[in-house]
């Protein structure tokens, strides 16, 4: 993604987000009318809820395998960008800054970092806006 922008800068795995969320999606509903259909059938009442149960688990972990990994690479962007922040000022982000406002700023080169922080906090830019306003992205390929 050499020239990265506005428009492709969100990265979908095709094989996680596509494949495998539709193959949950669709053995949920399986699983569920196949416990619907043994409702009355006491011999396989006991297979049929435990094949939903480890389904909705595996949805679970589907999410939490997503989540988890944002979220510490969320508190590595606000360190990064802090520390960029803090090298070309001597002071550290503004605090009225968002999480969500400070991952949209990693995107911006060194040259429109301080001045979009500045609006961003003083207008509460939202993320999306942020993102538009910046004229020649910085690419950001470590991103998960």
């Amino acid at each position: 993604m050499a020239n990265q922008n506005y428009a492709n800068h969100v990265r979908l795995v095709k094989g996680f987000h596509f494949v495998l969320a539709g193959l949950l999606f669709f053995t949920l509903i399986g699983s569920l009318v196949n416990l619907y259909r043994s409702w009355g059938d006491h011999e396989r009442i006991y297979s049929a809820a435990l094949i939903a149960v480890l389904t909705v688990c595996s949805g679970m972990l589907f999410n939490y395998c997503r989540v988890f990994p944002l979220k510490a690479q969320d508190r590595a962007i606000r360190a990064e960008e802090n520390l960029r922040h803090f090298v070309l000022t001597g002071k550290l982000l503004d605090s009225r800054l968002t999480m969500r406002q400070i991952i949209a700023l990693r995107f911006a080169p060194d040259d429109e970092f301080l001045d979009l922080a500045r609006h961003a906090a003083e207008s509460d830019m939202n993320p999306n806006a942020i993102k538009r306003a910046i004229k020649n992205w910085k690419v950001d390929d470590y991103r998960v």
